[in-house]
């Protein structure tokens, strides 16, 4: 088993800068892929970013690339997104998953989420 635990959410000015970071504890996090998904008002959750166990290898949602950055520290078991040039439709609830698979981009590919952390973005 693997617990994750989200922080670093909160409330951003459009344009703004948030970091979220994500705790792992149990099973060896470093083994495993993990990533970002979100669920913003009224929608269903989407993926936002994911890493592979090694960090070399990460991908995006089309809405955020080229302004969010996912990192891994396999040291300290903690996964983290650099969000930038904040946009009010990134406003959401953000959540850690991670995977035993390779590829993580799709809700049914994780096997293990976090409990989630609010993001807003005011205009």
């Amino acid at each position: 088993q693997v617990q994750l635990v989200e922080s670093g959410g909160g409330l951003v000015q459009a344009g703004g800068s948030l970091r979220l970071s994500c705790a792992a504890s149990g099973q060896t996090f470093s083994s495993l892929t993990a990533g970002w998904f979100r669920r913003a008002p009224g929608k269903d959750r989407e993926f936002v970013a994911s890493i592979h166990w090694l960090g070399s290898r990460t991908h995006y949602a089309d809405s955020v690339k080229g302004r969010f950055t996912v990192s891994r520290d396999n040291a300290k078991n903690t996964l983290y997104l650099e969000m930038s040039s904040m946009q009010p439709d990134d406003t959401a609830v953000y959540y850690c998953a991670a995977a035993r698979q390779v590829l993580l981009i799709t809700p049914v590919d994780v096997d293990y989420w976090g409990q989630g952390t609010q993001v807003t973005v005011s205009s």
